[in-house]
């Protein structure tokens, strides 16, 4: 039975700006980009939430629901040394650790011999000490599996823990609605909800066969975080899937030509990320995205393995018929594959 930790940063980027600035403490901040260039939020303290202000909604309508919010551009080097600083805490109780971004992680303490080799005890110690040495507050969950340990870290926000003991599961379950699950949208719920599936107990109630018939694949997925059910190990050494760049422009882009315009600065961007890869990665699929005025988007994608800007105008223009409307973002991609989970580069050749 493993001890997993998930430990999460309260309002990360708004915590950090409001430890620096301590004038900024109980009043409204965001960290996000500017309302008048068509900025998205990235975080906001709890004071702002209070007006229904969240992540990703754009500048200018939380400035709208809190004229008195106070809209900070954000500092990327301040929050990369914070997270290295929590992170540097982590490795004194494991090394399983895994990050899911700048202010979140997965911590396998099961073999750690601190704190009695209680979870809930170096939960405990790590978040006094991240209080203390970084000036910031993180909430943590502790559960047999990563499922349950993320969902139990958002019980008790701001700077709280909760605790899912192997004997509480199927208890907590019972109640927990559907959409906690991962990958669980608006759009499934709703599919859910239609035969009256609310919570993991109702889903509990199926057999998996059945609910597989039912739901399809992904029922499979639901079916066994609603038991409980989450073998997947804290992996340590992340990979990519792919790498991307994107640009929301403050003015509209009219047609076709336009967009196509904007491509070459687009894959030299992407290109310069490219850079930065090892070679246990080749190319599979080139990709773009496009987000019309109205807020709708489509992706398109292509095999081959070294995109010019000749595919990729295909791919721009197979976008556009699509909606034919101005477009207010441009995004180009390219999904990988992994070498070193097939065995290596030779192995290309020895097939």
């Amino acid at each position: 039975m493993r001890k997993i930790i998930h430990i999460d940063a309260d309002c990360f980027y708004a915590a950090v700006e409001v430890r620096d600035n301590p004038k900024l403490r109980g009043k409204p901040i965001a960290v996000g980009g500017n309302a008048e260039r068509r900025g998205v939020i990235a975080t906001a303290s709890y004071e702002a939430r209070k007006f229904g202000i969240r992540s990703a909604m754009a500048s200018a309508t939380a400035m709208r629901r809190c004229p008195e919010l106070i809209l900070i551009p954000g500092r990327m080097s301040a929050y990369r040394e914070a997270s290295r600083a929590m992170h540097a805490i982590f490795t004194d109780y494991t090394d399983l650790i895994e990050p899911l971004s700048l202010d979140e992680a997965f911590l396998d303490v099961s073999n750690c011999k601190l704190c009695r080799g209680s979870a809930t005890l170096i939960a405990r110690e790590i978040r006094k000490r991240i209080s203390q040495s970084i000036g910031i507050t993180v909430s943590a969950g502790i559960a047999p599996n990563k499922f349950l340990a993320k969902v139990a870290s958002d019980w008790n926000k701001p700077d709280g823990q909760y605790v899912i003991t192997p004997g509480e599961i199927e208890s907590f379950l019972a109640g927990l609605p559907v959409r906690k699950i991962w990958g669980v949208g608006k759009v499934t719920a709703a599919r859910l909800e239609k035969v009256g599936i609310r919570t993991c107990g109702d889903v509990r109630q199926y057999g998996l066969f059945q609910f597989v018939q039912q739901f399809g694949s992904f029922g499979e997925h639901i079916h066994k975080l609603a038991c409980g059910i989450d073998d997947r190990p804290v992996v340590s050494q992340w990979r990519r899937k792919s790498i991307s760049v994107e640009n929301t422009y403050p003015k509209d882009l009219a047609d076709l030509p336009a967009c196509l315009d904007k491509l070459p600065e687009l894959i030299e961007s992407l290109d310069r990320r490219m850079e930065k890869l090892d070679q246990d990665y080749q190319i599979n699929h080139s990709f773009l995205k496009m987000k019309f005025n109205d807020f709708s988007q489509t992706t398109v994608e292509r095999q081959h393995c070294n995109p010019t800007l000749e595919d990729l105008s295909m791919l721009c223009e197979q976008a556009w018929q699509r909606g034919q409307i101005p477009v207010r973002l441009l995004g180009v991609g390219v999904k990988l594959n992994d070498l070193t989970e097939t065995g290596g580069q030779m192995e290309l050749f020895e097939k």
